[in-house]
């Protein structure tokens, strides 16, 4: 089952760093999916705005987004991150910068490699039992019969 939640947080001077953990509850099969990160209105006028990434898991430590009003005031990074956790920092200028998008938390089962590899030995089996392809066996084993018969 897939469950999907709007992700959103701002980042300030005073408030420059938020970060995003997965859920415990959740053994695999989480991810934050970043789509779009905006300059607030009231952002300085002539300052960059850079928010840089930081991830534990790929030690990934980089921006995503410069920010400045009057020039670029929105980008569309469109950016995942996968069963990580993930801090996003303001690391130039006052903001505000909101960043959104979505957590996405889908139960993934584990499955156990041995016990899919008899599960396979299983269909094939009955796949064996099927009539019309038992008849095919049947009648090809038949054909080659009567013509080891007719060379004796």
């Amino acid at each position: 089952m897939v469950e999907e939640s709007f992700y959103g947080v701002t980042l300030t001077a005073e408030n420059d760093s938020v970060t995003w953990d997965v859920d415990e509850d959740y053994a695999r099969g989480q991810k934050l999916v970043i789509k779009q990160i905006l300059l607030g209105a009231e952002a300085k006028e002539n300052e960059f705005n850079v928010v840089e990434v930081n991830t534990l898991k790929d030690s990934v430590q980089i921006p995503i987004a410069v920010l400045k009003a009057g020039e670029t005031r929105a980008v569309n990074p469109d950016v995942e991150f996968y069963e990580s956790k993930v801090t996003f920092k303001l690391i130039k200028g006052s903001g505000p910068v909101y960043i959104h998008g979505h957590n996405i938390k889908d139960d993934v089962e584990v499955v156990d490699m041995e016990e899919e590899d008899e599960e396979d030995d299983v269909a094939e089996d009955e796949e064996d039992e099927h009539p019309k392809k038992r008849a095919k066996i049947e009648n090809a084993a038949d054909g080659k019969n009567a013509k080891n018969n007719k060379k004796k």
